[in-house]
């Protein structure tokens, strides 16, 4: 795991294995590439012409550029890497935090194998601080658990080609000011539990059934202070969760629902977060046709980043209360799966023909949104790979935000965007909720296809309790990336919506939200 220090060391004198600068665009038509603020004193170990230099190696300042040289005589390091952040900011402004953070990611992805780097890219603030500390974790993370762990060697110096940079130094820091102390420990949390969540989204579903991803999180909210209550399929069934058990009825893995609780003594308000968390979805009988399988260990991406959320506002000491709900189920056929055409009564008492099984996330969703919603929270927030509708409407990077309160929905896309997470509100059309009536049951759990995330939005609605606040996240597109990295952003799983949640969390612990 990458360590995050503070220094106010000179670039030019500390002591490590890489110097990471700035560079940008310049302005006008010739754009000449421009030194960002920072790295003073490694331009001036170059004369002034650290630019002219990069240039000369085809830098161009370009968004996730990175360009490696030897560092200058007298420098305590052997190596400078430029990193590019893109167009030079118009006057008055700053690199804003998201730049800065994809910067740091890249930086780190670019020193794998390091044992110490510091990072002299612009930081004005104590947010600018934090912002390259969560990039400069996220960027370093790799899953190699199940890799050759006695793999390829660097021949130069012997140290694991494999291993993530080792300490991320960040300079312009102040170590002993509390704003910046608290910086970096906040960077510390989210990042790290952030990356926790990734490990569960790319952990095989052989190592990940409900049970297992249960006892991660008793684990790690034992070692945090968290409460945790899990219940089992005798639980389930004794309290009437027949969207969990139905979902969960074909496979030998039992299905699993885990409250977490973290309370603080003077939060004056309380938030629910439920998770999706099918730790492996075939589609059950509906089977998913061939080459839409194999990434589906990622189906419990919501659930892991709930998970993630609810550890991290308890190791942030937020003063809030937060309750986690994962909702976890392994969809598969067999001789006793839910078949197309069953009925199934909810934990609310609702009853649901289930028309197709790989429809089932928003069955889990359900019971555990119901149950959330009888402790009155201030409002509940969902989080799900739920449909591939979603994806088609809003690609691969955003998420979308649906909810019962236009305002709260704004809330949260506003969140969602200053965290550096791309989201985009999307509707909840009433004409579509016809789509899913029943001539047997209370409501089908398919509708219209056209608008089919918008049509699982409304489903989950109708378990919302009365007069609560709520907001849906169909994070489908985002929450796995199967392409090349970018930024800080990993091939796999991605850990989206973390940020949001423990944003929406503070903002809420501040009286931001009302």
């Amino acid at each position: 795991m990458t360590a995050l220090t503070l220094s106010t060391a000179a670039a030019s004198g500390l002591r490590a294995d890489a110097i990471v600068v700035g560079v940008a665009k310049g302005s006008g038509s010739k754009g000449a590439l421009v030194v960002a603020p920072g790295a003073e004193s490694v331009d001036k170990a170059y004369d002034g012409k650290l630019a002219s230099v990069l240039e000369t190696l085809g830098a161009s300042g370009g968004e996730g550029e990175v360009t490696k040289l030897p560092a200058p005589a007298g420098f305590k390091a052997p190596v400078v890497v430029a990193v590019g952040l893109g167009e030079v900011p118009e006057k008055d402004e700053t690199y804003g935090t998201d730049a800065l953070r994809r910067a740091a990611g890249v930086a780190a992805r670019a020193l794998t194998g390091v044992k110490k780097a510091g990072f002299a890219l612009p930081a004005e603030d104590a947010d600018d601080i934090c912002a390259l500390g969560e990039g400069a974790l996220l960027g370093a993370y790799s899953f190699v658990a199940y890799k050759d762990q006695g793999g390829a060697k660097s021949k130069k110096n012997g140290r694991d080609a494999k291993a993530p940079l080792a300490e991320a130094v960040l300079l312009g820091g102040k170590p002993r000011d509390k704003a910046y102390k608290a910086a970096i420990e906040r960077a510390a949390a989210v990042g790290e539990e952030l990356n926790r969540a990734r490990d569960l989204v790319n952990t095989p579903p052989n190592d990940l059934d409900p049970e297992a991803f249960a006892a991660v999180a008793t684990a790690a909210a034992k070692e945090h202070g968290v409460k945790v209550q899990v219940l089992d399929e005798k639980a389930l069934a004794k309290g009437g969760y027949g969207g969990i058990l139905g979902v969960g009825a074909g496979s030998d893995a039992p299905p699993r629902l885990v409250k977490l609780s973290y309370t603080h003594a003077k939060a004056k308000k309380h938030l629910a977060f439920v998770g999706k968390g099918i730790t492996y979805d075939s589609g059950g009988i509906s089977l998913k046709p061939a080459g839409h399988n194999e990434t589906m260990k990622c189906d419990m991406a919501g659930a892991a980043a709930v998970f993630a959320a609810v550890v991290a506002a308890a190791r942030l000491g937020l003063e809030v209360n937060v309750t986690g709900w994962l909702a976890l189920a392994e969809n598969m056929p067999s001789g006793s799966a839910t078949r197309p055409g069953d009925v199934l009564r909810m934990y609310s008492g609702k009853t649901v023909e289930v028309l197709n099984t790989d429809a089932e996330g928003r069955l889990v969703l359900a019971d555990a949104i119901a149950k959330a919603s009888e402790e009155q929270p201030d409002a509940i927030v969902d989080v799900a790979t739920l449909t591939g509708a979603m994806m088609v409407a809003l690609g691969n990077r955003t998420f979308g935000i649906m909810a019962n309160d236009d305002a709260f929905r704004a809330s949260v896309h506003e969140i969602a965007e200053e965290a550096g997470e791309p989201a985009w509100p999307m509707p909840l059309p009433a004409e579509l909720r016809k789509g899913m009536d029943s001539p047997t049951a209370d409501i089908a759990n398919i509708g219209d296809r056209m608008g089919g995330g918008l049509v699982a939005g409304l489903f989950l609605k109708e378990f919302v309790g009365e007069g609560i606040t709520w907001a849906h996240l169909d994070i489908a597109g985002p929450a796995f990336h199967e392409g090349a990295p970018f930024g800080y952003t990993p091939k796999g799983g991605t850990g989206t919506a973390v940020r949001t949640l423990v944003r929406l969390a503070e903002r809420t612990a501040a009286g931001d939200l009302g």
